[in-house]
């Protein structure tokens, strides 16, 4: 999957974001302290959803599950100007609660539809490449650089989608699947 233009550069910025926010000065992770803090500034930063998505972006790090990795390939392909409505891409994507509280205040602003569409998009896009740049051969490490358990380093999008597929073909709710509501 080869992202669009608009897409591929605010990867790297948004990337760049959430490695600004990983450590502090001293190389101590606080990551989490500071995606906290990010959110409860969700308010003040809505002037920033059009001009630097990226920064605003980060604060839904986490917050947004994948139903449907080939909407999000498609989706990630896309020029601005061509982007879905968010309503529609709700049957592609669900939000953990404490996201749909930020999703609340950025659906207030006017570019908030699209904002929340770029926003899941990039975290999608995240994901993909933090599961790409794993070394070969090596321990699997998360988004903070830490080892994650053998059982966790099979999460691979492209078996995920292939499983996807098998279940939908044996009548499974494809939604439901990635969602924990089994």
């Amino acid at each position: 999957m080869r992202p669009s233009p608009f897409f591929e550069e605010l990867l790297s910025a948004y990337d760049a974001e959430l490695d600004d926010l990983m450590t502090d000065s001293a190389g101590h992770d606080v990551l989490a302290k500071r995606l906290k803090a990010k959110r409860d500034q969700v308010s003040q930063l809505l002037p920033m959803l059009e001009c630097n998505p990226e920064m605003v972006a980060v604060a839904f790090h986490g917050g947004i599950r994948f139903a449907s990795p080939e909407v999000m390939h498609d989706l990630a392909a896309q020029d601005p100007e061509d982007l879905p409505p968010w309503s529609t891409l709700l049957a592609a994507v669900s939000l953990e609660p404490w996201a749909e509280e930020l999703a609340k205040i950025i659906l207030a602003d006017p570019n908030g539809e699209q904002f929340l569409v770029v926003a899941a998009c990039l975290e999608y896009l995240h994901g993909r490449s933090a599961i790409s740049s794993q070394p070969a051969g090596g321990p699997a490490t998360d988004d903070r650089g830490d080892a994650m358990d053998e059982g966790d380093s099979d999460i691979d999008l492209d078996l995920e989608e292939a499983g996807a597929d098998w279940l939908a073909e044996q009548g499974f709710d494809r939604k439901d699947q990635f969602s924990g509501d089994h």
